[in-house]
């Protein structure tokens, strides 16, 4: 005998869960209330050594991920098309906060109806991953139309020696929108595919899926973005570019219709905008102390995105633990947790600087003095951005904000702004003692002709 009953798709309180009728039978009604009460436990989330083993290898990718990113923009940064439109070299770090948060969202909240065993049925997996996607087309389009203008307007107030066309200006602009929606669909594309095998697999998603779409998601909107601007900015006339930009623009109330009309996830069209521009804000500030600073101290441009990329891929993978526990209506084990993602960040940061010891990247004479005081760096970090993350997660679940939404953009700005300035301040200190040994001599700059 069949029934119908409410399939959970996704919820921020148990009172206030989206349903979906599905048509089951009553034996299925039993197997699903049981999967559901059993579904935490058989994930093994509890398990440190799974955690340890699970957490290590994404976090390893994202390093490897980071430095490969900030090689190719080192590079990319001087062909003709950044140096004829300074305005790309200003969208790369707005487009790749705001991008970033995205798919990390949608990472965090796949894993969680992951672990909650809402993509075992094939109706809901279906119904909740092409409603995220869509999801991640509108914010996308959206986050690279803005990016695009806020970069525009940066390059107006701090270059205005640099005279903008109205060809120029909406080239960026559709370049910034292109590059989003492109790599959006490409990577969450990807975070599906390995939610679902992690799922397959008896692997946490919880504890890989962040950091993957963190380091991917850098790296492929790095690429696409140099690409698309190589292509529209050298090849394209005023008017494809117009056209262009109207297709993206009429696409956003498209994606918009097709989300509407998905009950779990209609809620997301207008959920979780706020903390990915006041993060974006917060991330401005980390940028300005590193602006400020990072041809004074040598071996800052690197160390700083590898600090911040490993510590926020720790402070991540808690909040989404935390976040799958508070939804499942159990409760992590906090301190086992902790310990566990503070222990293991230790051998990799170790590892960062013998690696760029080794291979002298980033022209650095590391001296022992300046090793373990960047170890000790990271060791604040590590330990500030674990106790906030869970204090974040947990003050958001109280108030009614789904973490899954608003936890990651707030502790990832955090962590930039906390790491640049214990960085910076490591420098100084070492400096004013006399034991800057890490410092080199300045390289000499080709001059541009």
């Amino acid at each position: 005998m069949s029934s119908l009953v409410l399939e959970r798709t996704r919820s921020q309180k148990a009172s206030k869960n989206e349903y979906i009728e599905v048509q089951t039978s009553e034996e299925q009604n039993y197997d699903i209330d049981l999967r559901k009460q059993k579904i935490l436990n058989i994930s093994n989330v509890q398990e440190e050594r799974s955690l340890a083993f699970e957490a290590i290898p994404p976090i390893l990718i994202s390093v490897v991920g980071l430095m490969l990113a900030g090689w190719l923009l080192d590079m990319v940064q001087s062909w003709p098309v950044f140096v004829k439109v300074p305005e790309l070299y200003i969208l790369v770090p707005v487009l790749l906060n705001l991008k970033g948060n995205l798919e990390m969202n949608l990472a965090s909240r796949l894993s969680t109806s992951a672990n909650l065993g809402e993509l075992d049925k094939p109706s809901i997996r279906y119904t909740l991953i092409w409603g995220n996607l869509a999801v991640l087309q509108v914010q996308s389009l959206v986050v690279g139309a803005i990016a695009g203008l806020i970069s525009f307007i940066e390059g107006i107030i701090f270059n205005p020696n640099h005279k903008t066309s109205y060809h120029e200006d909406m080239s960026i602009i559709v370049v910034s929108m292109m590059c989003a929606a492109l790599s959006s669909m490409i990577l969450g594309t990807l975070m599906c595919i390995l939610i679902i095998l992690s799922r397959k697999f008896r692997i946490n998603p919880d504890n890989i899926a962040c950091p993957m779409a963190s380091s991917l998601g850098d790296l492929f909107t790095l690429i696409i973005l140099t690409l698309c601007s190589e292509f529209i900015l050298s090849y394209m006339s005023i008017w494809i570019s117009t056209a262009l930009f109207i297709i993206l623009a009429v696409s956003v109330p498209l994606w918009a219709s097709m989300v509407w009309s998905n009950k779990s996830v209609r809620h997301l069209l207008t959920d979780a905008w706020t903390p990915l521009f006041i993060a974006m804000v917060i991330s401005s500030i980390a940028g300005l102390v590193l602006e400020n600073y990072i041809e004074q101290y040598h071996g800052l441009a690197l160390l700083t995105p590898v600090l911040n990329g490993i510590i926020g891929n720790l402070g991540s993978i808690y909040a989404s633990r935390i976040s799958t526990r508070l939804h499942g209506g159990t409760e992590e084990s906090y301190y086992r947790s902790e310990l566990t993602l503070f222990l293991i960040h230790i051998p990799i940061e170790i590892l960062v600087l013998i690696v760029a010891w080794w291979f002298d990247i980033g022209h650095m004479n590391l001296t022992w003095s300046f090793s373990i005081t960047y170890f000790l760096v990271s060791v604040l970090c590590a330990a500030f951005t674990l106790i906030f993350a869970k204090k974040l997660t947990l003050w958001l679940w109280h108030h009614d904000y789904d973490p899954d939404n608003y936890s990651l953009p707030y502790i990832t700005a955090i962590v930039d702004v906390v790491g640049n300035g214990l960085l910076v301040l490591s420098y100084w200190s070492l400096a004013k003692l006399g034991l800057d040994g890490h410092k080199t001599k300045k390289k000499k700059h080709r001059m541009r002709n």
